[in-house]
């Protein structure tokens, strides 16, 4: 393991806060919420539809979201039972397409937010997210305020520094503090497109995209997961995922995302129903039926709209 840059800060006390969530990473493919070592020390970051970095300031340029403290303040969704009625249209696999409002959390479309990058050494890419292992070496850390309980995990972030060079990165994992608002914590190789690693911290602006993308949106049951009790996430989305919800008898049924990323119906309700996925344009994808098969990756060969 490569030790952070010369300078660089203490070691962040991760491996407290993701232990205290109950399961956190099961059902993931490898080892989650790892330690990580800050490469520079925090400071605090703004939003700005301003497309070239400036110096971090300590008040947000333009109005942004109040920060949650942390991830155990975080208010979940509430779930709901009211099945929505727009129009909707049925793919050839039999999923339906609908489209609703949009439903972007702290990190919004079209926006520019201006912060500082630091870097860690991401190991074998298994993060917060609860992934699991993966050969992406372009992967960051996103710090807690902006990760919103996981409605960051899986997000393709462009991020630029003031000269203009960039490059792209999935989100993957969290960065507790001393991470602050609008920071990121990317991944050795990530960090090193844009300076040296023994800048340890460097000014940037990153913003949302919806790239070109391969894969299609695949369906995880989580470790222990029966028609009883059981927890869903959804992998390889191209946007940010707003909501997951499932089919009962009542309607749709919106379940409370976890810090680790998956969907969690605690009664069982729902659980090896048709699930239906919305991103934070709105955009509804609803797959039918899968069977409750514990950490299996279930193809659905369905993907969210580019934007």
């Amino acid at each position: 393991m490569r030790g952070a840059p010369a300078g660089a800060a203490a070691a962040r006390a991760a491996t407290g806060a993701r232990a205290s969530r109950p399961g956190a990473g099961a059902g993931a493919t490898g080892p989650e919420g790892q330690d990580r070592a800050a490469s520079g020390p925090a400071s605090e970051a703004v939003t700005s539809a301003a497309a070239a970095p400036k110096e971090p300031s300590s008040k947000p340029s333009t109005p942004s979201p109040t920060p949650t403290a942390s991830r155990r303040t975080t208010a979940s969704p509430k779930p709901s039972a009211t099945a929505s009625g727009p129009p909707s249209h049925a793919a050839a696999n039999g999923t339906t397409v609908t489209t609703a409002a949009p439903a972007a959390g702290r990190i919004r479309p079209g926006t520019a937010y201006r912060g500082v990058a630091t870097s860690y050494d991401a190991g074998n890419g298994a993060g917060a997210c609860s992934y699991g292992p993966t050969s992406d070496v372009l992967t960051a850390a996103m710090n807690t305020a902006d990760y919103e309980t996981a409605k960051a995990c899986g997000a393709y972030v462009s991020v630029r520094t003031a000269s203009g060079t960039s490059v792209t990165v999935r989100i993957t994992n969290e960065c507790p503090a001393p991470c602050a608002p609008g920071q990121l914590d990317l991944s050795h190789q990530a960090f090193a497109k844009l300076a040296p690693l023994s800048a340890g911290r460097i000014a940037i602006t990153w913003s949302l995209l919806s790239p070109a993308v391969s894969d299609t949106v695949s369906i995880r049951y989580k470790t222990g997961s029966t028609q009883y009790w059981c927890g869903i996430q959804a992998i390889g989305h191209r946007n940010p995922l707003a909501r997951l919800e499932v089919r009962t008898g009542g309607g749709w049924l919106a379940l409370t995302r976890t810090g680790y990323n998956y969907f969690l119906s605690e009664q069982g309700t729902g659980c090896g129903s048709e699930i239906r996925l919305t991103d934070i344009y709105g955009e509804q994808l609803t797959v039918p039926a899968l069977a409750v098969r514990p950490d299996v990756i279930q193809h659905t060969g369905v993907q969210f709209s580019r934007h």
